[in-house]
């Protein structure tokens, strides 16, 4: 089986994206998937866009599907910070011109993102396999008996999620297993299992570093990579319609 690197949320993190994808080489991963959420808060959505583009695959995310579209239950900043990407992607207001074809082929891979991927047992989704591009699945969600016993009964045995930026294993006896809780890796088995990859390029676990999961046979090893942080906040700093708060959580983690 190829070994593949799965991460999520890069909200226009370019700095976080070239620091993950040189540490997924580097560990031998020969493909990549997306769970959505490449753009928004972050000051370089054009060219993370491009990036994912090269990807086996990637699923809508709905900061991408803002983007597109009308945001939907957004803060005021995430809501001005996803205007500022809309009109990146469509070429207005960057420092020179760029050819239309490129734009173009932004947008149009943006507008045909899947909202689900299905790979046999295996599924690919932004947010939850009931909802899978806005719904939240919280590690206190453990103790929402109901919702969790519904998710699971949608799930034939691995989902892979990302959204709420908190990485972990969520398992059908109930747990929440948090990545320094398997420092080794954790085996793939007859259990179900709701997997959340955390986040690239804003992670809210209180580790600042970037998160992503690797996919070696039938084992999930949690990474994380440090990056330019300081240049991913001075960007955003620099970015008048990007609130500086969208830089300075980076440092917190949060």
């Amino acid at each position: 089986m190829v070994k593949r690197a799965i991460l999520s949320d890069i909200h226009g993190n370019l700095e976080a994206l070239t620091a993950v994808l040189a540490d997924a080489k580097q560990r031998g991963c020969e493909q990549i998937v997306c769970l959505g959420d490449i753009v928004g808060y972050g000051p370089n959505p054009c060219e993370c866009v491009d990036q994912v583009m090269q990807f086996e695959a990637c699923i809508l995310g709905n900061h991408d599907l803002a983007a597109l579209f009308d945001p939907e239950g957004f803060s005021n900043v995430a809501e001005q910070a996803i205007f500022w990407t809309r009109q990146q992607l469509e070429g207005k207001a960057r420092v020179g011109s760029e050819p239309l074809p490129a734009i173009r082929a932004r947008l149009d891979y943006l507008s045909r993102l899947p909202r689900i991927r299905r790979e046999g047992h295996t599924l690919f989704v932004h947010g939850s396999v009931r909802n899978p591009v806005n719904e939240y699945v919280f590690p206190e969600d453990i103790y929402n008996r109901r919702k969790m016993e519904k998710l699971f009964s949608m799930v034939q045995k691995v989902c892979f999620q990302g959204h709420t930026h908190v990485p972990g294993v969520f398992t059908a006896e109930g747990q929440f297993l948090r990545p320094t809780d398997l420092t080794e890796g954790f085996l793939i088995g007859q259990e179900k299992l709701l997997v959340n990859v955390g986040s690239v390029g804003q992670p809210r676990d209180g580790d600042w570093r970037s998160c992503y999961v690797i996919l070696d046979e039938n084992r999930i090893f949690f990474q994380r990579v440090e990056y330019d942080l300081d240049k991913t906040v001075a960007k955003i700093h620099a970015i008048e319609e990007l609130d500086n708060f969208l830089g300075d959580r980076l440092r917190d983690g949060k």
